[in-house]
């Protein structure tokens, strides 16, 4: 199975006001486990970026002016994320300017949907934490994820959170946060502490079997294993 964590920074919050994408970034899951395989680009929008979006991630202006356009990435992303599950924190935020992308540069594609199936994260976390903060920052503190390095948004950055905080909400173990080569021997270490704190905080009941029940499950093998061999049947 392969996913995709996917994160958006853009120029404003509102597509419909003309606002672009700046920076994409994607990590890779295959089978429940991050690989080294990402995708990552700063994009120049061909527009200015308000003053409150530059204050929320810290791009400027002037560092975009040499970047590549949506339209020139645009084969490379689609054929990164192309069948793939997305998963996105927010999704309709990220979709909206992501589908405009792909209308601006009027080629083959037409709506992400048409590609990749989507999970979003936010409504999952809403199910899962009613009535809580359930931005990236507080599910990150709810699991234990180390976010230290997160002074200010970043595409990349945020993914690599976010696959952690999917894979820690649907279930993820110690053994899914499979770190690549390219992650440092300190991050892996916050990686499996925030994972122990993380169990920690969830108290498993074990309910065992009674008397009982035990014999009832007794005779049920019993009458299985008068219809022919019983493979659960130990004795």
């Amino acid at each position: 199975m392969r996913q995709v964590v996917l994160d958006t920074e853009t120029t404003g919050l509102r597509v419909e006001d003309g606002h672009r994408i700046i920076e994409i970034g994607c990590i890779e899951l295959v089978n429940r486990r991050i690989t080294s395989n990402h995708f990552h680009h700063y994009i120049n929008p061909q527009r200015e970026i308000e003053a409150g979006a530059a204050a929320v991630h810290g791009i400027t202006n002037e560092s975009l002016k040499d970047k590549p356009f949506f339209a020139d990435i645009l084969e490379s992303f689609m054929s990164f994320i192309d069948g793939a599950e997305l998963i996105i924190h927010n999704a309709p935020f990220d979709l909206s300017f992501l589908n405009n992308e792909l209308q601006l540069a009027r080629m083959k594609w037409k709506t992400i949907a048409d590609h990749c199936a989507v999970i979003d994260t936010l409504p999952m976390a809403r199910q899962l934490h009613v009535g809580q903060r359930n931005s990236l920052d507080a599910l990150c503190k709810r699991y234990g994820i180390d976010n230290s390095k997160r002074d200010l948004h970043g595409a990349l950055l945020d993914a690599n959170l976010l696959a952690r905080v999917y894979l820690a909400m649907t279930g993820g173990q110690g053994s899914f946060f499979d770190t690549s080569s390219s992650t440092s021997e300190n991050e892996n270490t916050c990686f499996e502490q925030s994972q122990a704190t993380s169990v920690q905080k969830h108290h498993l009941i074990v309910l065992k079997a009674s008397e009982a029940e035990l014999a009832e499950h007794h005779k049920y093998l019993e009458r299985i294993k008068k219809k022919g061999q019983c493979l659960w049947d130990d004795q």
